[in-house]
């Protein structure tokens, strides 16, 4: 043992002797929290299941690109029953049942979650809402009236708070259930089946987060990703011109991308707009998320 101690204690002396006055840093983690204070962020959820409450792929993604920018996040939802119960294994209503919003987007929150009447732009650096047809269905009555449509009143208000104050907004757009017709005829049979849950569920909406903007906000600018269908890659394309319909302005983006109005602060990205896989959709919402921290 000796001996191999007198032969390997030269060679160290050697190589120490070539050796950087400094030793390198450490590399960077691939992915790293931002070191400056952290972003207060409200996330406004309505419900839980893409049918009748928040989009849940939507909702975890936004959640783990806040956390990943460091920001602090408080959720929301609004105190109120849902329009009505989607049986998501057959896209259909389910007649006896009936469910609270806040009840059910406190799953997605794992329990921490508050009263959207709480809300208040003083307490917060920016707001964020998941697609998903409660959008369109409790947070807005636009599954029922289309664009003469009206916005539940505290959403109203924290939109309105929101944009007074300079802060971003990141509404995303939600999925339609199923891919008919041009959009007028959609909307039109949304408000019959709304009313009449004996039929089946076959609701067809799209783009709903950003169009509370859109109602609220006149003038504003948003995505839906593209106005074509372009052989079925985007087979809700017809949805701008709803946008367009509410006054808004509407800028075609990838489903990897993320529009920012910088005069109003409002951002938005396609999401499931566009057939595509689910990971082109967590990086179009890490896009949007990045914008809205750093807008």
């Amino acid at each position: 043992m000796a001996a191999v101690r007198a032969l390997v204690a030269p060679r160290l002396a050697a190589a120490s002797a070539f050796a950087p006055l400094h030793a390198p840093a450490p590399r960077a983690a691939l992915h790293s929290s931002a070191p400056r204070p952290r972003a207060r962020v409200a996330l406004v959820l309505s419900g839980c299941g893409v049918y009748d409450g928040t989009e849940l792929h939507e909702a975890s993604a936004v959640l783990v690109h806040l956390s990943r920018g460091g920001a602090e996040v408080q959720i929301f939802a609004p105190d109120v029953p849902q329009m009505h119960v989607i049986d998501h294994t057959k896209g259909q209503p389910s007649e006896s049942e009936t469910r609270n919003v806040l009840t059910e987007s406190a799953r997605i929150a794992r329990g921490k979650i508050t009263d959207l009447a709480r809300l208040s732009a003083a307490d917060h650096d920016a707001a964020i809402f998941p697609g998903g047809f409660g959008a369109a269905k409790n947070l807005s009555t636009f599954a029922v009236d289309g664009k003469d449509c009206r916005v539940h009143k505290d959403v109203e208000r924290v939109l309105k708070e929101f944009h007074e104050a300079g802060k971003p907004i990141g509404p995303r757009p939600a999925r339609p259930a199923t891919q008919t017709a041009p959009l007028e005829g959609r909307c039109r049979r949304v408000s019959v089946q709304a009313h009449d849950t004996r039929r089946s569920g076959d609701t067809s909406l799209c783009c709903i987060a950003p169009v509370l903007a859109a109602k609220v906000l006149r003038g504003v600018e948003v995505t839906v990703g593209h106005e074509q269908e372009e052989g079925g890659k985007w087979p809700y394309a017809g949805t701008a011109e709803a946008i367009k319909a509410l006054g808004a302005k509407h800028c075609v983006k990838g489903v990897t991308e993320a529009h920012v109005d910088q005069k109003n602060k409002v951002v938005t990205t396609p999401a499931f707009m566009c057939e595509t896989a689910l990971h082109h959709i967590h990086d179009g919402i890490g896009a949007m998320v990045k914008k809205v921290l750093f807008v």
